[in-house]
């Protein structure tokens, strides 16, 4: 890469941040197993996945909690979607081998940050990967305007995890040793009933 990872990472977080989507990740490789034991994804499946995020059908189904190795959530159901398509612990004939391959992905990528260790940006976004916590939880459909329920929204967090948010989600600023912290909240504040 002609630029240092964390610059790509950088200008993704933006560009969500800027756009409000959400991001899903699809398989289009390897499924069932490893090399030798597993296929490849059937190409009509990865389709029908694709048009259902396209048409917002994928915001009407119930995700799963955030997986052990990955915190990867998965839609448990989808029109015309077989379901060991969607969980891929399912896809596996030998769950003991699928439970083995994860663990040693999850190791591979946790050896890959290390070189980032000096990098606080990258060191943050290594903490939502492998062993670490989920970014967020997966949102409730958008006819929900419960506000306090959706994800995004934190309520009475510690200082140690707001400091952290502010520096993982680009959310504000510390600005200085007493832990003092800016956050522009444009010309929303929230405050009236107009905002």
């Amino acid at each position: 890469m002609p630029l240092p990872a964390e610059s790509y990472a950088a200008l993704f977080r933006d560009k969500i941040s800027k756009h409000n989507v959400n991001v899903y990740l699809v398989n289009t490789g390897w499924t069932g197993g490893s090399y030798g034991t597993g296929k490849r994804m059937d190409i009509n499946a990865t389709r029908k996945i694709v048009a259902c995020i396209l048409d917002g059908s994928i915001d009407d189904v119930t995700f799963s909690a955030p997986d052990i190795h990955f915190q990867l959530s998965f839609p448990t159901t989808l029109p015309g979607i077989d379901p060991t398509v969607l969980d891929p612990s399912l896809a596996w004939a030998d769950r003991t081998a699928y439970q083995h391959a994860c663990a040693k992905l999850a190791g591979q990528y946790k050896t890959n940050f290390t070189k980032f260790e000096t990098d606080d940006f990258m060191k943050n976004i290594a903490t939502f990967g492998p062993g670490g916590r989920a970014l967020t939880a997966r949102p409730e459909p958008k006819t929900n305007l419960n506000f306090f329920q959706h994800p995004c929204c934190k309520r009475n967090m510690s200082y140690d995890n707001c400091r952290r948010d502010i520096k993982v989600l680009g959310e504000g600023t510390i600005c200085d040793a007493n832990g003092a912290v800016l956050v522009d909240t444009g010309k929303f504040t929230g405050r009236c009933p107009k905002d």
